[in-house]
């Protein structure tokens, strides 16, 4: 069973993010999610909370729209909070040890403005350090990112295009979740 820790400000009104929610709702993995924008917000995260989420998995997934190349605030703030010292790191702090951190996102601009000549001038691996710094340093094991470019309508997408995206980067975290959890299987991890 895996856990989605679910961070998007707006997602009621979200076309991409609640699609993928939508698809992964409707398969038969078991999941978790943790809509934490929804359950704080007044951004008071109840650590302990979250952290009893994260013991109860294997596999976390981090499902989220890029803001300013980066998290939105409310998963910064998470990662602040829950990822604390002698939990997530220090000379006690072993209990994500092993899990699988996979982050999930989706990218509003197409990839072409992703390279050295386009307008953000890097690719959106380049962004993931953090994320993959902070995955090693929890001493978790960092899994590539699923994620899609063009889920902005004002750059000139439609709904279908953004949705039709949406519903294949579902069957691509499901199909990782799936042979993430065969793998868990295969070699008998708690």
């Amino acid at each position: 069973m895996a856990l989605i820790i679910l961070a998007h400000p707006k997602f009621k009104t979200s076309l991409a993010n609640k699609t993928i929610m939508e698809e992964v709702r409707k398969s038969k993995l078991q999941i978790e999610t943790r809509d934490i924008h929804d359950l704080y917000p007044d951004y008071k995260i109840d650590v302990k909370a979250e952290q009893d989420a994260l013991l109860r998995h294997h596999t976390i997934v981090f499902q989220y729209p890029i803001y300013w190349y980066n998290m939105p605030a409310i998963l910064k703030l998470w990662f602040d909070s829950v990822f604390e010292y002698q939990f997530a790191y220090g000379s006690k702090g072993d209990k994500l040890k092993g899990k699988n951190f996979l982050p999930s996102f989706t990218v509003g601009a197409p990839e072409s403005e992703y390279t050295t000549l386009g307008d953000h001038h890097f690719r959106i691996h380049e962004f993931c350090k953090s994320l993959e710094q902070t995955a090693y340093y929890a001493q978790m094991k960092y899994v590539d990112p699923v994620y899609f470019h063009g889920t902005s309508l004002v750059a000139g997408y439609t709904i279908n295009d953004v949705k039709n995206k949406a519903k294949d980067q579902a069957k691509r975290l499901l199909r990782r979740l799936t042979e993430l959890d065969n793998f868990a299987t295969l070699h008998e991890v708690p």
